[in-house]
């Protein structure tokens, strides 16, 4: 019997744990199983091995495993900080007890890093050389690709463009800095936006007494509730002063957007591509770029583990 090559991917979320096995020569997988997380209990790392070890191939020889996570990562030595996730992981060796388990190379990174590393490989990114992803959710992720290689730094803390400051005394980010991009234009910024001026007496359709979601809200702004249609606005306004920042650093052919407040269309972006007019130094940085969304929806966390296992062995 001829052996496949097959890469185990693995996707560690909030609410659930996925793994996948690829054969390198197919798009689709081969195997999938996802658990809950069950985040806030003890354990994660003995559910993570389970859910490998269910999707792991009989008789097939598995070369390596990438893992997606959300959170601060060290992907030069496979240290996991910290994740929102799960709470047990501080400064966890997760690669090396992976190898020490398994007895194959592991590799890790962030999740949006890979996200950017899976549209680029896989996505709407095929074909660039040069690629800045963000994700635009509950908070704001980047990835960037420079030269065909994943940006990740001397600490493998590269991209986290979310908390570029946009504005020194801005409002609080979730990270407790203030004036992050992310500040602004996440959900959870455009949802702070709302909550302040509804609880200044604001008029809108929306309820000042409950949690407004940022879907809610452009839902409000699409029946033309002028508050909502500001938030997003002004999210949009500033989303585009941090993305004329990236197009000065890292002067990309391709704009890639994902995430759940991506999806708003012109509440966002019409604001957006007027303020990226107005702070880019010079047009040329605009000049063929193309700005897009994102094309792998949910499977971009395991598409980028598997991209960075194969880049990895490849080397």
């Amino acid at each position: 019997m001829a052996f496949m090559s097959i890469i185990v991917a693995v996707d560690i979320g909030g609410t659930h744990l996925r793994a996948a096995a690829y054969n390198h020569n197919q798009f689709q997988h081969i195997a999938y199983k996802r658990v809950e997380t069950k985040a806030s209990e003890p354990n994660a790392f003995s559910r993570l091995i389970k859910v490998i070890e269910d999707i792991w191939p009989q008789n097939e020889k598995v070369d390596a495993i990438g893992v997606s996570t959300p959170g601060p990562v060290d992907p030069h030595t496979g240290i996991v900080m910290v994740t929102p996730n799960i709470k047990e992981w501080h400064d966890f060796p997760l690669t090396e007890k992976l190898t020490e388990h398994f007895g194959i190379p592991a590799w890790v990174d962030n999740d949006a890093n890979l996200a950017g590393l899976a549209e680029w490989k896989f996505g709407a990114g095929r074909g660039h050389h040069n690629v800045l992803y963000l994700t635009v959710s509950t908070g704001v992720g980047g990835g960037v690709i420079i030269e065909d290689r994943l940006l990740q730094g001397s600490h493998g803390l590269a991209a986290e463009l979310g908390h570029s400051t946009i504005q020194v005394d801005g409002p609080l980010c979730g990270c407790g800095k203030r004036g992050h991009l992310e500040s602004f234009s996440s959900g959870t910024g455009i949802e702070r936006f709302v909550a302040e001026q509804l609880n200044a007496g604001r008029e809108s359709v929306l309820n000042p007494t409950k949690k407004n979601s940022a879907y809610m809200i452009s839902e409000a702004a699409k029946q033309g509730d002028a508050l909502a249609i500001e938030a997003y606005s002004i999210a949009g306004k500033y989303l585009g002063i941090g993305v004329a920042n990236f197009l000065h650093a890292f002067d990309p052919s391709i704009v890639i957007f994902g995430g759940g407040v991506s999806q708003s269309g012109p509440l966002l972006f019409d604001s957006f591509e007027v303020s990226l007019k107005e702070q880019v130094i010079h047009p040329r940085y605009l000049d063929g770029l193309v700005i897009t969304k994102a094309e792998l929806g949910d499977d971009s966390g395991l598409l980028g583990a598997r991209a960075l296992a194969e880049l990895k062995l490849q080397k």
